[in-house]
């Protein structure tokens, strides 16, 4: 579709993504990259001790993921891209932990979809996290990006 037509879809959600595992070594691995070295996080033994139950990734780890869930959404797409970059976030909330092994997916609403120069378009989604059988969501954020046709 072009960045017009996917215009027209401001306020509707445009995208689920399949569902993705949080295994405790992906977790472990975010823990070595970031330095975020906290027990509820890597130590499944004391972590048990914690309301918890167990290990939990990161928050960041979560967020972290909103690319690849993203290349795993079927739904709007726009044809022609030549690139995109992250922006920022206006909001970002860490609703439920993801307990290490659970199942996440994502639910991109679009926001909103300017052009701010000629093939440069600026979009702003709420993306929601949810984790497989549970009520609550991981995450709530607006995240905006840019890409260009």
């Amino acid at each position: 579709m072009t960045p017009q037509e996917l215009a027209t879809k401001v306020g509707q959600e445009i995208g689920v993504s399949d569902w993705f595992e949080v295994s405790q070594d992906r977790i472990n691995k975010f823990a070595e990259a970031t330095g975020d070295f906290q027990f509820i996080h890597i130590d499944e033994e004391k972590a048990k001790m914690t309301p918890f139950g167990g290990t939990i990734a990161h928050g960041f780890l979560t967020l972290s993921l909103i690319p690849v869930l993203g290349a795993m959404t079927q739904g709007a797409k726009v044809d022609g891209v030549k690139m995109g970059v992250n922006y920022g976030g206006n909001k970002t909330r860490f609703i439920s932990p993801v307990r290490s092994g659970k199942r996440v997916r994502s639910h991109t609403k679009l926001l909103e979809l300017v052009e701010k120069r000629p093939g440069q378009w600026q979009q702003t989604n709420e993306i929601t996290i949810e984790i497989e059988g549970e009520d609550k969501p991981a995450l709530i954020c607006e995240w905006i990006t840019q890409f260009f046709v």
